[in-house]
């Protein structure tokens, strides 16, 4: 199973769009997917699910991330590098297994004009540490509010191209 991250907890953002837009995409290749913003985290997540402790909120996250093989995080770009929010998900799930030798896709965002360079790469070695394997192909999508459409599509062609490139050699991984 696929589940695609918005790592952000920024309601309607264009990560989110982004993230949403990644779903599409997979559902046009046959391939399902799930969407988990971070904006559905738990309020109190910082209390109630760190060090081992677990609410019956994040229970059903949690779950949802140990059904999972592969990721697609989708990560936006704050103070040069991820949010903050994400290294929360990833330090309250179970580890090591939560993420052991499972797969991972990732993808910057960002309103600048270097798409989370920083950011993905601080989240590699993240990754890297929690045994998370990561497809060598990462993009970095800069100046999205150019990026996308009303709707909340892609809309520049390098950008389809490598998007189409990376959910392709993503669902091969």
């Amino acid at each position: 199973m696929i589940t695609i991250i918005a790592a952000t907890n920024r309601p309607n953002s264009n990560t989110l769009k982004v993230a949403q837009y990644y779903k599409q995409q997979l559902e046009i290749r046959g391939v399902q997917s799930n969407l988990f913003s971070l904006e559905h985290l738990p309020a109190d997540v910082l209390n109630t699910d760190m060090y081992g402790k677990r609410s019956e909120d994040f229970q059903k996250i949690q779950d949802l991330i140990s059904a999972t093989d592969k990721f697609i995080f989708i990560m936006p770009e704050y103070n040069g590098s991820y949010p903050g929010v994400l290294k929360v998900l990833i330090d309250a799930c179970n580890f090591p297994d939560s993420f052991y030798d499972k797969k991972a896709a990732l993808v910057g965002v960002s309103s600048g004009k270097y798409g989370n360079i920083r950011g993905v790469d601080h989240f590699t070695g993240v990754c890297h540490y929690i045994h998370l394997h990561v497809l060598p192909l990462r993009l970095h999508i800069p100046n999205i509010r150019t990026e996308l459409d009303d709707n909340g599509n892609l809309i520049k062609e390098d950008t389809i191209k490598f998007t189409n490139e990376q959910i392709d050699k993503f669902v091969k991984f």
